[in-house]
């Protein structure tokens, strides 16, 4: 049986006390706050991301970000669609190429992120929160990648050792893609 986003939260046991207090402002969105499911909520909205390993949990496929000029996870906005594992399989499949398998369908991170303002398409999009979860996919690093021009400029395989000095955003690298390479090496490793 598939679980609502609100029973999946509820269910989701927080890696530390980011995550907890994260998975309460969601909580809090998902009972108080006017469509937070599409981006007509300018103050916050849920995207899910994709932390894309390789079977043997060594490589992450990362894509660089257009607008945030880093290497980056893959991941967008819900855009009015509940199931956020469909929204971080159909991102992961749109900036990547590739044909990423989920590890679980069962969530493995989440993270409050703050957007700054920014131009996208011509249009001013106001600094806001995205309400991110964040599911483990696998993926076979010898599939063709290939990247999304309108979102990234390249898409590469990186050792998971790798992140924290090839990503530009030093607390993306040190609190959140850190705590992705803990946990991902704690569940496939035992």
């Amino acid at each position: 049986m598939h679980l609502s986003l609100e029973q999946a939260l509820k269910k989701y046991t927080p890696w530390n006390e980011q995550e907890e207090r994260d998975r309460a402002v969601m909580l809090n969105a998902l009972s108080a706050s006017p469509d937070p499911f599409t981006r007509e909520n300018p103050v916050m909205h849920f995207t899910a991301s994709s932390w894309i390993l390789s079977p043997d949990g060594r490589q992450v496929l990362m894509a660089y970000h257009n607008i945030y000029q880093s290497w980056a996870w893959t991941g967008g906005h819900a855009d009015g669609e509940r199931d956020l594992l469909a929204v971080a399989l159909r991102e992961a499949k749109e900036e990547t190429g590739v044909h990423a398998k989920p590890f679980s369908e069962d969530i493995f991170s989440l993270e409050t992120l703050t957007v700054e303002g920014h131009e996208k398409k011509g249009q001013y999009v106001s600094s806001h929160l995205h309400l991110n979860v964040t599911y483990l996919l696998l993926a076979d690093p010898s599939e063709p990648i290939r990247p999304k021009a309108d979102e990234n400029a390249a898409v590469h395989w990186f050792l998971l050792e790798e992140i924290e000095k090839n990503c530009a955003e030093p607390w993306m690298a040190q609190r959140i893609y850190r705590k992705l390479n803990e946990k991902a090496g704690i569940i496939l490793n035992g």
